[in-house]
């Protein structure tokens, strides 16, 4: 019998979505490092892909309700904010 309790799996999805959240930052941060640049059609394709999937599994996520609404929006508008900077910072070079 499972004895994980439904604050458990709040928990777990929310350490997930973050975790994929990381991923896309560190992917992006590699294609800038191999001088992709972010004009390049590649990269947005990478970024357009990797956020909507993002934004889906909070989706899901949200209608488990695993997390509140808000909070998903907080991990993508945090991830946001970090591209942004990571742009900024490429296109500062």
């Amino acid at each position: 019998m499972d004895t994980k309790s439904p604050a458990s799996f709040q928990e777990k999805a929310v350490e997930l979505l973050l975790s994929d959240a990381d991923k896309i930052a560190r992917l992006i941060r590699v294609q800038m490092d191999h001088l992709t640049m972010p004009q390049c059609p590649l990269y947005e394709e990478v970024l357009d892909t990797q956020m909507f999937g993002l934004s889906r599994e909070i989706d899901f996520a949200v209608k488990l309700g695993l997390i509140e609404r808000e909070q998903g929006k907080s991990i993508l508008d945090t991830l946001e904010k970090e591209l942004s900077l990571l742009h900024e910072a490429y296109t500062n070079r």
